[in-house]
């Protein structure tokens, strides 16, 4: 991927709480004068912003712009006749409004991803790949990434935080 803005990921199944969390992370983030956008996948037609619908709710916590994402379009809203890449999407933020884009949804992309997972859901945690930098639950796990607690947003945002520090470091 050759766009500058780091992107980083929340993944998990649908109903582990991607779009909750990040609503509540976003305005933490934002405290901590991290400019946050977010790239959202969706499998739904879409309806931008809606109010109470997910890109409005990202907009209403803060972040610099949204990009929504399925597989038939995507927004700014632009018509595409096929899917567009993650690279193609990031490339659109402004990079001097942006300085991270945590993105929801393409799980299979490779890029670094803190995985949600709760223990009331009936599907057991995902596979844990070589992309996933920490793990966020609601319950203890014996696990060689980094575990965070899903309901500890300033925990998140740490290390988050961190993890852009580093990225910065290593380029």
């Amino acid at each position: 991927m050759n766009n500058q803005i780091p992107l980083l990921g929340i993944t998990g199944y649908s109903g582990s709480g991607k779009t909750t969390l990040l609503e509540k992370l976003i305005p933490e983030l934002i405290a901590r004068h991290i400019r946050v956008s977010v790239i959202k996948h969706s499998h739904h037609n879409m309806q931008v912003d809606k109010e109470g619908k997910d890109s409005w709710r990202m907009k209403e916590a803060g972040s610099s712009q949204v990009i929504l994402a399925n597989d038939e379009r995507w927004a700014i809203m632009t018509e595409t006749p096929k899917p567009v890449s993650l690279d193609y999407l990031a490339q659109q933020f402004d990079q001097t409004l942006t300085d991270l884009a945590l993105v929801e949804g393409f799980k299979q992309e490779p890029i670094p991803k803190i995985l949600l997972h709760r223990q009331e859901m009936t599907k057991p945690l995902p596979e844990i790949d070589e992309y996933v930098v920490a793990v966020a639950t609601n319950y203890p796990l014996e696990i060689d990434r980094t575990l965070l607690d899903i309901n500890r947003i300033p925990q998140i945002a740490d290390f988050i935080e961190n993890w852009l520090h580093h990225f910065h470091g290593a380029r």
